[in-house]
């Protein structure tokens, strides 16, 4: 349980609903509300965009980052917790410092690569881990630093005649050539001049004449190489530089994201995704955020006609839903757009479920399809004392109520079992809440959920574990 983070959720959030998101079913950034994350690092697989990113512990007064976390979205809008598949124990040689890392795949496995102390050195190192999964988990692919000398915020560009290039820095700005095993690299660490012509001027700091602060990321579209960076820290803006070719000569391009947001740091990476692009940035919005309690943001843009990025703002809303979410087949609880007051946590079951619900807590799940309806709804829950009940509103949490379903006690908090209860009133793409009720103390754990539709169409028939 992380008392700090629920403890200010409970108590601004209604000023942030009011003040900050005026229309509260348009509030879906940032992206994750159970926890702090920063540093993400998109990438899109099959159909889904992964974000992976670093967590900010509740209430810290440094970077303290002990775990990296994964989420996922077919739709841009609700977002999957696969939890946690890899932390600083990953590797055996590093003590601390869990801070942002990239992944990206190659022949079939995917490689995370993190900045850790390593505790040789007492100095930061560049660690690669793989897993057979985008979930992971992920183990240490090597047992020892990939590079190190010192510097952070790794990030790879696979190059379309298959050169991979692992670039990272704070304060310089490095590459190297990766081989195609992805762990180990030809030659050695090159650093890439910082020219005020390739990356901007700074005034007043005569030991870092350029705008480069820290977390290249690096990407090609049309012929077209981008380098993305954190400039100018404090506070940071996100500018950006382009090249010919992957190690330059790069040419500065301007600011991105200008400084806002309540961090004192920002983290961007661009990925297109079903003929959108976004913009991937961590601000300080939750309540008790700031500039070590991040939080994970994303929105929508298009690329100038001259292949320039345009001003990209924060926003509350994030970005429009691409397409809709279907009832009629089995849904994790921890998929959402917005979370109030629950939090998520491995479960028995395998996988993740939402748990530590009390009384008004809820989860809002955007652009439910019911079509013409839905006559029940199913849920997996599990409760340690004498449950409560879940109300399914449509529109907001105090919306129009279609259905209620009441949890009994089950013995344990992974002792799960499933409910059915009816409704009614649920046609066309609404927002779903689910909203939480009963007295006081933990309620109850849920794991998933769906709908049965309305005579039970053929083709739609709920599927049942």
């Amino acid at each position: 349980m992380r008392p700090a983070l629920r403890t200010v959720l409970c108590t601004v959030g209604l000023l942030l609903t009011t003040v900050l998101f005026p229309s509260a079913a348009r509030a879906d950034n940032p992206i994750v509300q159970t926890i702090y994350t920063a540093d993400p690092a998109p990438l899109v697989h099959n159909g889904r965009v992964y974000v992976y990113t670093g967590h900010d512990e509740d209430g810290s007064t440094y970077f303290t980052m002990r775990d990296w976390h994964v989420y996922s979205t077919s739709d841009m809008a609700n977002w999957t917790d696969h939890g946690s598949p890899m932390s600083l124990s990953t590797f055996a040689w590093a003590d601390a410092n869990a801070w942002a890392g990239h992944v990206t795949p190659r022949n079939g496995r995917f490689y995370w690569y993190v900045p850790v102390r390593d505790r040789a050195t007492g100095s930061m190192a560049i660690g690669v881990a793989v897993a057979d999964s985008p979930t992971g988990p992920f183990r240490d692919a090597i047992g020892r630093p990939l590079v190190n000398n010192g510097e952070i915020d790794p990030n790879v560009l696979i190059d379309d005649n298959g050169q991979a290039y692992l670039y990272w820095g704070n304060p310089r700005l490095w590459y190297v050539r990766l081989n195609t095993d992805m762990t180990s690299y030809s030659g050695s660490p090159t650093q890439i001049p910082l020219t005020t012509a390739g990356y901007g001027t700074r005034t007043g700091n005569a030991s870092r004449p350029t705008l480069f602060e820290e977390a290249p990321w690096v990407f090609k579209r049309n012929g077209l190489y981008y380098n993305v960076f954190a400039a100018e820290c404090c506070s940071e803006f996100i500018a950006y530089s382009t090249a010919p070719s992957a190690t330059g000569p790069w040419t500065y391009r301007g600011a991105i994201m200008p400084r806002q947001g309540g961090s004192f740091t920002n983290h961007a990476g661009i990925v297109d995704f079903n003929g959108g692009s976004y913009f991937f940035y961590h601000n300080g919005a939750l309540p008790g955020g700031g500039g070590f309690t991040r939080s994970v943001a994303v929105e929508k843009f298009t690329y100038n006609a001259d292949g320039t990025i345009p001003t990209i703002n924060m926003t509350t809303a994030g970005p429009p839903q691409v397409g809709t979410l279907n009832p009629f087949v089995r849904q994790e609880a921890e998929t959402m757009a917005w979370a109030s007051g629950v939090e998520t946590e491995a479960s028995g079951e395998s996988g993740m479920n939402v748990g530590f619900i009390e009384n008004g807590d809820y989860i809002k799940v955007k652009g439910v399809a019911f079509g013409n309806g839905a006559s029940s709804f199913t849920a997996r829950v599990a409760s340690a004392t004498s449950g409560g009940r879940i109300e399914l509103r449509l529109g907001s949490a105090t919306g129009t109520l279609v259905g209620t379903c009441a949890v009994a006690g089950t013995g344990g908090w992974q002792n799960w079992t499933s409910v059915t209860c009816p409704v009614s009133g649920t046609t066309g793409t609404r927002d779903l809440y689910l909203r939480f009720a009963g007295g006081s103390g933990y309620l109850l754990n849920l794991n998933w959920w769906q709908f049965t539709p309305s005579g039970n169409e053929p083709g739609r028939a709920p599927t049942r574990t």
